[in-house]
Formats: structure tokens, C-alpha cells, sequence
């Protein structure tokens, strides 16, 4: 069995707790320059936060940020950065919706149905970065970003009236999807339903933890992240593990969408949510792509997003809600920061560590090389 290691666990801790510790500090100077309470909006989140409703609402919003950073951190294991997963749930869910509103197969079939259309589309679309990196060197941040401004035409042209479009009021729709797509939810009682899909995707965090711990896949994947070159010495082909780390990485965004689109509006419109990708990448960085992590960073996300408009409403002085906003942004700046500092320290302790323990085995070498001495010259007083 692995020896526990107090540090290496400390290592691991020590980046995101710091990064918090930084952004709620500059938070509060923030406030304190605006002349108001640096504590007081702290502690109407967590007030807000008591209301069971509420807590529906932010596990419900984890679950999406969850998907969307699992997709964001295949990408950094294979060291890609896919800033295109915003485009990639967007278009998956429109499309998807679109499915949905057109087939009408009985429930076993349609519910699985959609959710392979849903990952066929974002991998088709991540795809098209990884075709063009491997074949062309394209930047997949390049390709990505202005995939997302491609997907966001695609969605505005396939829902015009003439073509999946069906207004409902102001707003344009792709029609109400058949209720044998709907996902079952888990009831609350007064306080809402649980979106059914937040069980899918916890299962898709043990599968990451399961794929890239435990398999050959998992493990040729973060050497050819770590080191290419290395990777290729070893017979691994780096460009197929780049294209199918964009694909996986796409596939999984496709499902981000998902737990509000079949178990809430059964519709994609205007209204639909954006920015779970960018999201996404703030929560994979918090979380340090492991799976575990990344479920704290999203249940935090998400308790600032949904706690945040309490904010509004405080009496007898109203804060802003965009300090939520602003602490987010805070948490990306003091991630970086943060984890190069806790990198460094932690080089600087292995060095030392490595230094400790070759000055232990040269001593023990020396205390050797003394008692052969010793047993030298008694035999030969013996001899004499």
C-alpha cells in the first residue's frame, strides 16, 4: 500500500484554500473602499442560503457548471485549453432540442436518444479544433473561440420561423419537446424539484476519476499532456490522443446543457442559459481537475450565483449583487497566482527533501565505512 503523504495532500489543499482566502480579502477591500460592510453581504449569502429552495436551485446550477468543468478539465489533462465548450453545450442543447420536439419514441428509447445527440453534437463540433490542430497546428484556443461565435450564428439560423423557429410571444422557441424526453427530477417537496440529470453527472465524474486513473487510455492521455515527445518515444500517437481528447472533451460539454433542457424549460430559446462553459473553466481551475474538487468549486459557484440577489433586498443598506461577480472574477486571478506559489514551495520542499536524503545515506555510507575500519585493525591486533 502507498504511504500516506502529509504533504503531498497539503499541496493539493493549500492552492484553491489560499485562492479563496485571497478573493474573499480582496472582496472586502472592495467594499470597504465603497464605504460599506466588508462581512454583512457574506452573511445575507449564507442566510439566503438557508432557505431550502434555495439550495435546490444551487445544486441544480452545480450540476450544470459540473458537466461543463469535467469537459474543460479533460482538455487540461491533455494540456488543450477548450475555451469553445460554451459553443459546444449551446449548440448540443439547441439541436438536441430540436430532436426532441421532431421524435417521439417511448421514453426508454428517447431519453437516451437525446443524450447521444447531445454528445454527438458537442464532440462534432470540439472536433472540428482537433482536425484542425492536428492536421493544420491551428491553437485550439483560437479555433475554439471562433468556433463559439460560429455556434452562436449556427443557433440564430436554424431557429428562425422558416427553419426550427416557433415563436412563443417575444421570445423564439424550437417548440416544447415530447414528454417522453422529459428526465424524471427529484421531488422536494415545496421547495422544487432536483434536475434528475444531477445523478448523470456525478456518475460522469466517477467515469473521469475511473477512465484516467485506472486505463491505458487514462494513462497515455496525461503522458501525451505531460510530454508529446516522451508520449511518442513510447509508441504512443500524440495527435490521435489530441483529436480524441477534443472529442471527449466535446462530448462531455454536449451533456452540460442538459439537466435544465430535460428536466425544466423543454425548450431551447432565447432565454436558455449561457456562459457555462467560461464558468466552467474558473470551477476546473478551482477544483484542480480532479473530480472531488471540481464538485466543491461548483457547489461554490453556484451558492454565489443563486445566494448573490439576497444582496438586492438588504435593509437598511442594498448591496450590489455583482460582488458575487466580482469574487469570481477575484477566485480565477488568485487561482493563478495561488497555485504557481504553492508550485514553487512545493519544488523548493522537494529539493530539500531530496537533499535530507542523500545527506542521511552518505552518513550511513560513512558509519559503514567506519566499522569496516574498526574491524580491520582487530583483526589484525588479533593476528599479531
Amino acid at each position: 500500500m502507498k504511504k500516506f503523504d502529509k504533504e503531498r495532500v497539503l499541496l493539493a489543499v493549500a492552492g484553491p484554500v489560499i485562492a479563496l482566502i485571497a478573493a474573499v480579502a480582496l472582496t472586502s477591500v472592495v467594499l470597504l473602499a465603497s464605504g460599506k460592510s466588508p462581512i454583512e453581504p457574506y452573511s445575507l449569502m449564507f442566510e439566503q442560503a438557508g432557505f431550502s429552495d434555495v439550495q435546490v436551485l444551487i445544486i441544480n446550477q452545480a450540476g450544470m457548471y459540473y458537466l461543463a468543468a469535467l469537459a474543460v478539465a479533460i482538455g487540461f489533462r491533455m494540456n488543450l485549453f477548450n475555451i469553445g465548450v460554451d459553443g459546444q453545450y449551446r449548440l448540443a442543447a439547441m439541436v438536441t432540442a430540436v430532436v426532441g420536439a421532431h421524435v417521439s419514441l417511448p421514453s426508454g428509447l428517447q431519453i437516451p436518444l437525446l443524450i447521444l445527440v447531445a454528445m454527438l453534437t458537442g464532440a462534432f463540433w470540439a472536433g472540428i479544433a482537433g482536425i484542425l490542430k492536428t492536421t493544420r497546428g491551428v491553437s485550439e484556443v483560437v479555433a475554439t473561440i471562433m468556433l463559439n461565435a460560429i455556434a452562436t450564428s449556427v443557433i440564430g439560423y436554424l431557429t428562425l420561423t422558416e427553419n426550427f423557429g416557433v415563436p412563443v410571444g417575444n421570445n423564439q422557441t424550437t417548440g416544447v419537446m415530447h414528454k417522453s424526453g422529459w428526465f424524471p427530477g427529484i421531488s422536494m417537496g415545496d421547495s422544487g424539484e432536483i434536475y434528475g440529470f444531477v445523478v448523470i453527472a456525478a456518475l460522469g465524474g466517477v467515469l473521469y476519476w475511473l477512465v484516467l486513473n485506472r486505463t491505458r487510455f487514462g494513462f497515455d492521455l496525461r503522458a501525451t499532456g505531460a510530454s508529446q515527445s516522451a508520449a511518442a518515444a513510447s509508441g504512443v500517437n500524440a495527435k490521435r490522443m489530441v483529436l480524441t481528447a477534443m472529442i471527449i472533451s466535446g462530448a462531455v460539454a454536449g451533456l452540460a446543457g442538459m439537466p435544465i433542457l430535460l428536466g425544466d424549460v423543454h425548450t431551447y430559446s432565447l432565454s436558455f442559459p449561457t456562459g457555462l462553459g467560461f464558468t466552467g473553466i474558473t470551477i476546473a481551475l478551482l477544483g484542480r481537475n480532479n473530480p472531488v474538487g471540481i464538485a466543491f468549486a461548483a457547489l461554490l459557484i453556484a451558492f454565489l450565483d443563486k445566494a448573490s440577489p439576497a444582496l438586492d433586498y438588504a435593509q437598511p443598506v442594498a448591496y450590489d449583487k455583482e460582488i458575487a461577480v466580482i469574487m469570481q472574477g477575484l477566485i480565477v486571478i488568485a487561482v493563478v497566482v495561488s497555485y504557481e506559489a504553492v508550485r514553487r514551495w512545493g519544488l523548493r520542499r522537494q529539493q530539500q527533501r531530496v537533499g535530507e536524503e542523500l545527506a542521511a545515506a552518505a552518513r550511513a555510507a560513512g558509519a559503514d565505512n567506519g566499522n569496516n575500519g574498526n574491524n580491520d585493525t582487530v583483526k589484525e591486533v588479533a593476528a599479531r
